[in-house]
């Protein structure tokens, strides 16, 4: 996959990351306990959201690959 991931938090404090493939494709995953898991493909539309935040590269440092 050739673009970056775009990480949000949403109101809740949940971490998501959404994943756009070159073909584009999506793909949602949700931080738990300091590791990726997926996400339901509808956690996609949290990404357009008032109360959802979209992270800096430097907030997102800590997180895992």
């Amino acid at each position: 996959m050739g673009i970056l991931p775009s990480v949000y938090r949403t109101e809740l404090g949940r971490i998501l990351r959404i994943i756009e493939s070159d073909e584009g494709g999506l793909k949602v995953e949700i931080l738990k306990s300091g590791t990726w898991v997926a996400g339901p493909i509808g956690m996609v539309g949290l990404r357009l959201s008032s109360t959802t935040t979209r992270l800096s590269l430097e907030e997102t440092r800590s997180f895992p690959e």
